[in-house]
């Protein structure tokens, strides 16, 4: 399995990203070597195309499949790629609150600790439907790393396509969420735009 590697404050910094859209709160104080330079349009549209492969923990490979599904399907190609990434089972851990970033939903769901509708599912790319219900495993609910996280997360505003329920270790997709409550700042069109080229 592929590892990015790359220092996540620094990734933040090139691609204009906030960390806490990745659940770091951290600040970085130092300027982009980058700013003020002037970028070609195809510059931006790759940098679009970075900014969501990185945000979501997502390779080459699989993001084209991703956009090759969400051209297949019906309605806006852009919209349908965002709701695809924002339903795969990782994204979906990190905004239930049940790990403090990205990177650890990721390892949350590699380490067979979540359940979707009672089945143990170890793949962070699982898409999740409305009505799946994903849970704690009984198991690691006492363990101190669930009540770190619990303590971190707390008070994590829920996205509403999400009903969470912290007490009993348990999240109920309601929806899969439409555009306007996924708050990633990437502009999908200009992924659009290059991919079409």
């Amino acid at each position: 399995m592929a590892v990015n590697r790359v220092p996540v404050l620094k990734r933040c910094r090139t691609l204009g990203i906030e960390p806490m859209v990745l659940g770091y709160d951290k600040k970085s104080n130092r300027k982009s070597a980058r700013e003020g330079k002037k970028v070609s349009e195809y510059g931006l549209q790759l940098r679009e195309k970075q900014k969501a492969k990185f945000i979501y923990g997502v390779l080459e490979k699989p993001f084209r499949n991703y956009y090759e599904k969400a051209d297949r399907m019906k309605g806006m190609t852009g919209e349908n790629l965002m709701v695809l990434l924002e339903s795969r089972l990782d994204s979906v851990v990190f905004r239930a609150g049940f790990a403090r970033t990205r990177r650890e939903a990721r390892q949350v769901v590699d380490h067979k600790i979540i359940t979707v509708n009672g089945k143990v599912i170890n793949v962070p790319s699982y898409l999740v439907k409305a009505g799946d219900v994903i849970e704690i495993k009984e198991k690691s609910r006492s363990s101190q790393r669930t009540k770190d996280i619990f303590e971190v997360t707390a008070g994590r505003l829920t996205p509403g396509w999400l009903e969470v329920d912290q007490d009993a270790f348990k999240a109920t997709v309601k929806s899969l969420p439409t555009r306007e409550e996924i708050d990633v700042p990437v502009d999908e069109m200009l992924i659009v735009e290059l991919y079409s080229k």
